[in-house]
């Protein structure tokens, strides 16, 4: 008798616990969203926009907290090992949760292992941008100028790992070009001083840069995706000059493995109400990025898809891990 009260009780014990786990009142207390970028980014940008929507329909406070480095890989891994109760979330972007581990020998977590896809937030298309100072008009000029200045030439990045390094990579690959990349803690930094003319080249996303582009401040030689964009119809794709080069640039909301499905679900439809907003929706068209609305599976298959995507060029590139 006493062994089946004993075993009662751990029953009971351990559907409390999944009880408790599932909080059909989350949140009933702060919520904080690590961004593993520097302030100014587009996935920091958009943690604190989505933060305080949030906060604003849920009446809890949604803290903004900034864990930069290693490409995202700090704040990520910091997010990975906390407790799965929907609490603790990341911004993780192409880098953090897709790219990194093929980039990266010592990875602290696994991207599609150690999280749950909330949300897919926005793809921002990119940039080939140059300081107007370096004596190019396109793609083609710039291939053939840098190929005359071997090793001169630097590009700026938001870090190792981070989309606007892998772009970079892949372009000195298919171009056959020798430049130096010089990572920064964020892109607003290597937007700076690429206007200041310390690099003369970025892959950048459009958001971050297209305000300078029409200010003059940069000069725009191709967009990175596969087609070019509305907001600058007649500006090329580097795929246009170099065939086969495409890259993309999408943030997310994840959460620790883990984290109950209700959670989960109610964050993924609360996120897409905030994205599908339509003032949300034309500043995102101005500024040349673009929502999918998708089911935390379907954000799964997509990461994994991207994974799988970025393993293989990776590979092909002859990009090493460093």
């Amino acid at each position: 008798m006493k062994i089946f009260f004993s075993k009662l009780l751990a029953i009971f014990f351990v559907c409390s616990l999944s009880a408790l786990a599932q909080n059909p009142n989350y949140p009933d207390r702060q919520i904080k969203i690590i961004s593993p970028f520097a302030v100014g980014g587009i996935a920091d940008s958009f943690a604190r926009l989505i933060g305080q929507s949030l906060s604003d329909s849920w009446g809890q406070p949604v803290v903004i907290e900034n864990k930069t480095g290693g490409g995202g890989n700090i704040g990520a891994d910091f997010v990975a090992k906390s407790p799965p109760d929907g609490y603790t979330l990341v911004m993780g972007n192409i880098g953090s949760h897709a790219v990194n581990p093929y980039l990266m020998k010592n990875m602290p977590y696994d991207p599609l292992k150690d999280f749950e896809p909330i949300a897919f937030v926005l793809d921002a298309e990119g940039l080939l941008v140059v300081n107007p100072s370096l004596p190019v008009k396109n793609v083609r000029e710039l291939i053939a100028y840098i190929k005359a200045n071997p090793g001169k030439i630097s590009y700026g990045s938001g870090g190792v790992g981070t989309t606007s390094h892998l772009a970079g990579e892949l372009f000195k690959t298919l171009a056959k070009v020798d430049m130096v990349h010089i990572p920064y803690k964020g892109n607003a930094l290597a937007i700076t001083d690429l206007i200041g003319g310390q690099t003369q080249i970025m892959f950048a996303t459009m958001p971050t840069v297209l305000p300078y582009v029409k200010s003059g401040k940069l000069k725009a030689l191709a967009v990175i995706g596969a087609s070019r964009t509305s907001s600058l119809p007649d500006v090329p794709t580097v795929s246009e000059t170099l065939p086969g080069f495409d890259v993309s640039n999408w943030i997310g909301l994840f959460s620790p493995a883990g984290t109950p499905k209700s959670i989960v679900n109610k964050l993924n439809s609360e996120i897409i109400k905030i994205m599908q907003q339509p003032n949300l929706q034309t500043r995102l068209e101005s500024e040349g990025a673009k929502f999918k609305a998708m089911t935390p599976e379907a954000f799964a298959v997509f990461q994994k898809n991207e994974a799988l995507k970025w393993a293989k060029t990776i590979k092909d590139s002859g990009i090493t891990p460093e």
